[in-house]
């Protein structure tokens, strides 16, 4: 099974953490979720993001995220995947350059990437979405194609997969989501395996 690495934060969306994490670990892969400035046993606090039928998703106080790993002990060499949530952190950790350059390590050796929602954010910081198919929530859309990219507008519910890049554009796409990251990860498993 694969050893991923979760990046996270404060606000990050609470489905688009939870969620992933949990089904990657029932799934029998590791997951280390870790934050800038935390180390393992603290946590984030993290957002409900609705769609209510206003002009943008509403926001409401989510559950505190237990972090299981240290960020500053994080080599990304030692995992074979990266998921990255969406909520309000992105904003944030794409000011970071450690997390830019944990980003651009996944890209440059091929491994798989999920990212959804407002994760896209680290993503066209990390400059890694040039001449690559992009979805996320509608608002990054502009981002997207500024970092080159291709911004795939689809359905709430749907995914889209360029290469090792699976994104999404909120939670409701979860099935759809994490079902093609697993699918990279069996692929990425295949090979390291046949080589």
């Amino acid at each position: 099974m694969s050893k991923i690495l979760m990046i996270t934060g404060d606000f990050t969306e609470d489905y688009e953490t939870m969620v992933p994490f949990q089904t990657l670990l029932a799934c029998g892969h590791t997951v280390d979720a870790v934050c800038p400035d935390k180390v393992a046993g603290d946590t984030v606090k993290t957002a409900i993001h609705d769609f209510e039928g206003d002009q943008t998703y509403s926001e409401k106080p989510g559950h505190n995220f237990a972090l299981n790993a240290s960020f500053a002990e994080t080599d990304p060499a030692a995992y074979d995947a990266l998921v990255i949530p969406g909520g309000r952190a992105p904003e944030y950790l794409r000011l970071n350059d450690d997390v830019l350059a944990m980003v651009r390590h996944f890209f440059e050796t091929g491994k798989p990437v999920a990212a959804i929602c407002h994760g896209a954010q680290i993503l066209t910081a990390a400059g890694v979405l040039d001449g690559k198919t992009c979805s996320a929530y509608p608002a990054c859309a502009p981002e997207v194609r500024a970092a080159g990219g291709s911004y795939a507008d689809i359905e709430v519910t749907e995914a889209v997969t360029d290469g090792n890049l699976v994104t999404a554009p909120a939670w409701p796409a979860h099935p759809a989501w994490m079902a093609q990251f697993m699918a990279l990860l069996n692929s990425a498993a295949d090979t390291s395996v046949a080589a």
